[in-house]
């Protein structure tokens, strides 16, 4: 009797103490290590949950930004860091390009993190200087592109990407060609391609959609899902018959073994923030519009998207070294 009653009793103990370790955490300062300069779109998401975290964990929050190498610095040092969830990760899917763009990193940008939470979705835009013609839909594209193989071009921020493995994707979806011009960063980019010295790009939406309102560029396709309420009348990639889209996730990782139970906690806390209109306002700035999950959809979109990415770059011969 006594067995069977220790077999009942040890469930209950079980959660009383996944209880207590959740309900002790955090015991000191969190960091949100952003692997990228202050004022990057993950930095606002990082931030907007530092200025809210510390009323409901009873801990200052701080941002830690780390730059450098297609943010591997800073994604590094979060998993190496003790899986205690004091230090924490605010990255975006580049997190997942970087394993197949990458051949020589000393960590996983996989099999290093506990997925915890999506925070937002951010829409690519492929736009065109409005001299370029045909180039009124994707389809148009298409069929000047397979006219001049290799002669149409196009601008990225540099090699690896979001916008370039977005065009890579979109080019070996529909079997065409165009010439790639990479910059160090998207200013230089976005000037050529409104002086005409590049015809096409893929660029985030708040940083297309003033140039496009002007004239200066048009609107080709939503990389999106649906149609953003912005460009109501601007179809999406899978509209055009391209059955992908190429929408940047932004989220928060933990190390590699970080308990179930602070996990929980910290996707329970974020999730309370990103209803916050003033979090969904300063999102909108950066053309982000807030949404949760569970760590499990979390790790599933994360697994699928390194394998989508994985397949890009290996078709493309892409590498950031």
């Amino acid at each position: 009797m006594i067995a069977t009653w220790i077999r009942k009793l040890l469930p209950a103990l079980s959660m009383c103490f996944a209880a207590m370790s959740a309900s002790a955490w955090p015991t000191q300062p969190v960091t949100l290590v952003v692997p990228y300069t202050p004022g990057t779109g993950i930095d606002i998401v990082a931030r907007q949950l530092a200025a809210r975290l510390p009323a409901a964990l009873g801990q200052p929050v701080t941002v830690e930004n780390l730059a450098g190498a297609s943010g591997n610095i800073g994604s590094e040092k979060v998993a190496r860091a003790k899986p205690d969830g004091h230090t924490l990760l605010v990255q975006v899917n580049t997190l997942v390009m970087n394993k197949s763009l990458f051949k020589t990193l000393s960590y996983d940008p996989v099999a290093d993190f506990e997925p915890i939470t999506l925070t937002s979705w951010g829409t690519l835009l492929l736009v065109a200087n409005p001299n370029v013609q045909p180039a009124a839909t994707v389809s148009d594209v298409v069929g000047a592109a397979k006219a001049k193989p290799g002669q149409l071009t196009y601008a990225t921020p540099g090699v690896g990407t979001p916008h370039h493995l977005a065009m890579a994707l979109l080019l070996q979806r529909t079997g065409t060609d165009m010439l790639h011009v990479p910059y160090k960063g998207t200013a230089g980019a976005v000037t050529d391609l409104l002086g005409g010295r590049i015809d096409f790009m893929f660029l985030p939406m708040h940083v297309a959609l003033p140039q496009i309102q002007a004239g200066k560029l048009k609107a080709i396709a939503a990389g999106s899902p649906k149609r953003l309420s912005q460009l109501p009348d601007v179809p999406t990639l899978a509209e055009a018959k391209v059955p992908d889209n190429v929408d940047l996730w932004y989220g928060v990782l933990a190390p590699k073994g970080t308990p179930a139970d602070i996990v929980n906690r910290i996707n329970q806390e974020i999730g309370k923030i990103l209803k916050h209109p003033e979090v969904a306002q300063a999102f909108a700035s950066q053309g982000m519009v807030p949404e949760t999950s569970t760590p499990g959809e979390f790790g599933a979109l994360i697994a699928r998207d390194a394998q989508r990415w994985a397949e890009v770059v290996k078709k493309g011969n892409i590498t950031a070294e």
